[in-house]
């Protein structure tokens, strides 16, 4: 099973810069979009709707402003909007989840805290609420793959010249330690980092173009430990930019939901 994650920085703009036309060549069974900045009312052309695809779609409610999406081959017995929290900012198109018999894949926009619309504040109370789901749902007898934009990068390896960037949203000190915590104590590894250890692998270009400026690996795949053995392969894709962002690929020992 191939599943493929991309932060797009607009449906629309990457469309027109070729990312369906790429997405047909590639045979992934589910594909989890980020940060499409489009209402669903917007997204009726055929474009966004691939032949052999159930598409799903969670928007903000505001233009141009978040909003996720899901590709399937195979149709969903159950869709999940939002992750449940109190403060309703997962409700902002951050998060759509489709259930299948004993796997649930997720496409996550986590808040960044890059610029001054999100506040550190609202970030660190989203990865709280999220780790306390995080620690309910390790109860259940379900494999997850949680896709998507974590705004965060892991390790110094995650991230070129992380000697200057220690003081950036994205790379704090309590971030690298939430993230530590995902991989180290609630039961998930990075699907990306099983295939490719190595460093100088980066997903995120903060300057809005892909190799200019510093690169980040915020993006992942986030995997229930009990699917490590599963990933066969991974690779982020760079021979066409359709965002700031590569795509995250990973094949899976998988084949049947």
């Amino acid at each position: 099973m191939r599943v493929i994650s991309l932060c797009v920085d607009g449906l629309h703009q990457a469309a027109q810069r070729g990312l369906y036309d790429w997405i047909d060549e590639q045979d992934a069974d589910i594909i989890c979009l980020q940060d499409i900045r489009a209402l669903e009312y917007e997204l009726d052309d055929a474009i966004f709707h691939p032949e052999g695809y159930f598409a799903y779609f969670f928007d903000s409610g505001i233009k141009h402003y978040n909003g996720v999406a899901i590709y399937s081959r195979h149709q969903p017995k159950a869709l999940i909007y939002g992750l449940g929290f109190s403060s309703g900012v997962d409700m902002e198109g951050r998060y759509l989840q489709v259930d299948f018999e004993r796997y649930s894949i997720g496409s996550l926009l986590a808040p960044s805290a890059f610029s001054a619309a999100e506040s550190q504040e609202v970030k660190i109370k989203f990865f709280d609420d999220f780790q306390a789901l995080l620690h309910k749902i390790t109860r259940k007898r379900r494999h997850y793959i949680f896709c998507g934009n974590w705004a965060m990068a892991h390790t110094k390896k995650d991230v070129e010249n992380w000697q200057q960037n220690t003081s950036q949203p994205g790379f704090l000190a309590h971030e690298q330690q939430w993230m530590d915590q995902l991989f180290r104590q609630l039961g998930y590894a990075d699907a990306f980092r099983l295939a490719v250890p190595e460093a100088g692998e980066y997903s995120w270009w903060p300057s809005g173009n892909v190799g200019e400026g510093d690169g980040w690996r915020t993006d992942c795949q986030a995997i229930s430990d009990s699917l490590s053995k599963k990933v066969e392969y991974a690779a982020l894709y760079k021979t066409r930019k359709f965002s700031s962002h590569l795509p995250v690929i990973v094949d899976y020992d998988i084949d049947d939901l």
